[in-house]
């Protein structure tokens, strides 16, 4: 859940701070293919963000005895 929550605050901080000129100097490599290529990575790191946290905070053994499997 930490990797989760973190990549979806370090992908929102990311595009706020692009928003305004700036950016991480841990991921200005993502700055050197072009600005595309750098919003584009940090939308997907929000998106993954959020299905890690979605993944982790599922019961799959509840899942697993509501569908009838073993």
């Amino acid at each position: 859940m930490l990797l989760g929550f973190s990549l979806i605050i370090l992908g929102l901080s990311a595009i706020f701070l692009q928003v305004i000129g700036t950016h991480w100097a841990f991921l200005g490599f993502l700055e050197k293919p072009g600005h595309l290529f750098a919003f584009v990575f940090k939308i997907l790191m929000v998106m993954i963000g959020f299905v890690v946290v979605a993944l982790a905070n599922m019961d799959w053994d509840r899942d697993r005895r509501e569908s009838g499997g073993k």
